[in-house]
Formats: structure tokens, C-alpha cells, sequence
């Protein structure tokens, strides 16, 4: 399994060691983690201090860094500058796609999602034919935002009618940005192994956002991490514990089925993203996406969730 390392107390030292990711904390070393395990690296903490050996190594590997500012936002990533040998062609013919077929991909993402959120309300008992019957409306390019529409029917039904999504907000909020954060890692080395570039997106197009099309990619699975954040909320759970970090990392060997076959969430996001680069090259939409999620794994991740919350 691939491993996502948090680093959340203040003034630690990251460096290399002999195929291992060193952390010290004043001079004294408080843990190791070998660099061929790592998918990503979470910076939340104040004062913290790299190697440059160390950035090399990760980069090497294909390994993400993440720096997070307030609330468990992303702030930077550091990311490989090249991650598949085919990537020029790869990037090339990403920002070459035409537009119609980087819209007919942007549907079939947004169906994806919106499918999943049926299938999460589902699991917790709620009505989801509303959802069901948006995802079918979903046209080439989502032109009459049916994502949103759908967004505002599953939030309530998911976290209660006084429910807001709102990155600033504290409470189950902060839990769903830390398990976004996690997953959007992921995500973009996914992207960067598969040889494309994360900035160039499909749905997301802001000029500020340097991981626009990690935005684009990980949308069919973030529900599996709202089913986590309310999970914890029902335990009592509702902000960023030690424990909540373990279940969200945990979340990316869940196994889920894809077009394609079975494979963990991390396994997934890489088919997803090596799919979309083919598609790139062939000029034709393929993607090889996560299919809902069945009863019994909502409840897997339920069960889990609420175990390790009673042990905090």
C-alpha cells in the first residue's frame, strides 16, 4: 500500500537516509519511513525544515510534497518535472485535445460523481433518485451545471438541511478538507506517473488552480470521503484527531470496482489518470472509471470509521 505521510508538529527536520525518509525533531530522530512507500508527504506543521537530497528522492519516486495552510487547505505542492517516459507526447497531445472531446470526459466524470453520491445516500438510508435521474441529464461539457444542481440536493441529505460547504468553516468541514487534501495528493501523482500535467484541466479551468485537472480526476471519489467525514461526525468526531488522518490515508486501499476490474482507491486514480492520457492520444473519450459504490462497502468504511473513532 502506498503511504501518506503527515507531518503536523512544528520545527521537524525531513531529510534522506539510506532509502528513508528521516524525520528529527531538534536534533533527535522521531521516525523513519521508507521512500518507496510514499505517495505523498502532508506539511501542516510550523517550522518545518527540508533537505534538498530529500526533495530529490521524493521526486525521483514520483512522491508528492504538500504544504497546508490554514483548516487543512493545500497551499503548494512540489511535484516531479518528468514522470513517464512518454511524457512530451502525452503533454502535447493533452493540450492538444480538442474541445469536444475534453467535454465529452468532463461528463463522463460528472456522471461518475453524481452516481457515486446516489449510491452514498443509499448507504445511509436517504432518498437518491433526484441524483440518479440528474447524472442521466449530464450532457457533453455539463453545460447547464447539472454537478451543482446535484450538489445542493446531496449535501443536506448527507450532513443535515443546516449543512454548508465551506472550506473556512471548522467542524465537519475541516474533516472533509484533510480527506480532499489526501486524496487530491493522490491524485496528482497519478496524473504525473501517467505522464500528463496537472495543471491543464477539463471542468476546472481557474488560472489560479495548479492542480486543475487533479480537481477534475478525483470528483468520482469524494464521496467515499464524505461517507469518512460523516461517519466521524456521528462518533463525535468532528475535527482533524490523529485518528481521522489514519481513516482518510486508509481510505485510498479501499477496494473498489472500476470499468476495468477491482483495484484500491490509489490503483484506481492511476488507471483513471493513464486512461485519460490515452484517451489524450487517440482522440476519444475512454476512461476507465470507479462504478458505484455497493451497500457492503459503504458499510465497510462505516464500520471502520466508527471503530477507530471509538478508540480515540
Amino acid at each position: 500500500m502506498e503511504r501518506i505521510v503527515d507531518i503536523t508538529t512544528d520545527q521537524q527536520h525531513l531529510s534522506a537516509l539510506r532509502g528513508f525518509l528521516k524525520v528529527e525533531h531538534k536534533g533527535a530522530e522521531v521516525g523513519r519511513v521508507p521512500l518507496d512507500d510514499i505517495a505523498a508527504v502532508i506539511v501542516h506543521g510550523h517550522g518545518i525544515t527540508y533537505s534538498n537530497n530529500l526533495l530529490v528522492a521524493l521526486a525521483k519516486r514520483n512522491a508528492l510534497l504538500v504544504t497546508c495552510g490554514a483548516n487543512h487547505t493545500p497551499a503548494g505542492l512540489f511535484w516531479p518535472l518528468s514522470g513517464h517516459h512518454l511524457q512530451g507526447g502525452r503533454m502535447r497531445a493533452q493540450w492538444q485535445a480538442s474541445k469536444p472531446l475534453q467535454k465529452r470526459l468532463w461528463q463522463q466524470l460528472v456522471q461518475a460523481k453524481i452516481r457515486m453520491q446516489a449510491a452514498v445516500l443509499t448507504g445511509f438510508g436517504q432518498p437518491y433518485g433526484a441524483l440518479e435521474a440528474l447524472a442521466s441529464k449530464v450532457r457533453s461539457g455539463d453545460p447547464e451545471n447539472i454537478e451543482a444542481q446535484a450538489a445542493r440536493r446531496y449535501w443536506p441529505l448527507l450532513m443535515g438541511k443546516t449543512f454548508r460547504r465551506d472550506r473556512a468553516e471548522p467542524g465537519v468541514n475541516s474533516l472533509l478538507n484533510y480527506g480532499y487534501t489526501v486524496l487530491r495528493a493522490s491524485t496528482a501523482r497519478a496524473i504525473v506517473a501517467a505522464g500528463l500535467h496537472p495543471t491543464i484541466g477539463l471542468g476546472h479551468s481557474n488560472r489560479a488552480n495548479d492542480l486543475a485537472l487533479a480537481d477534475d480526476l478525483m470528483e468520482p471519489f469524494r464521496p467515499i470521503v464524505d461517507v469518512a467525514a460523516r461517519a466521524l461526525s456521528e462518533g463525535g468526531v468532528t475535527s482533524v484527531t490523529k485518528e481521522a488522518k489514519v481513516i482518510f490515508a486508509g481510505l485510498t486501499a479501499l477496494d473498489l470496482t472500476m470499468t476495468q476490474g477491482e483495484s484500491p482507491v490509489f490503483m484506481g486514480l492511476q488507471r483513471l489518470a493513464t486512461s485519460l492520457a490515452k484517451s489524450f492520444e487517440a482522440g476519444r473519450s475512454g476512461l476507465d472509471l470507479p462504478a458505484p459504490l455497493a451497500p457492503e462497502r459503504l458499510e465497510a468504511i462505516r464500520r471502520l470509521t466508527a471503530e477507530t473513532a471509538d478508540q480515540a
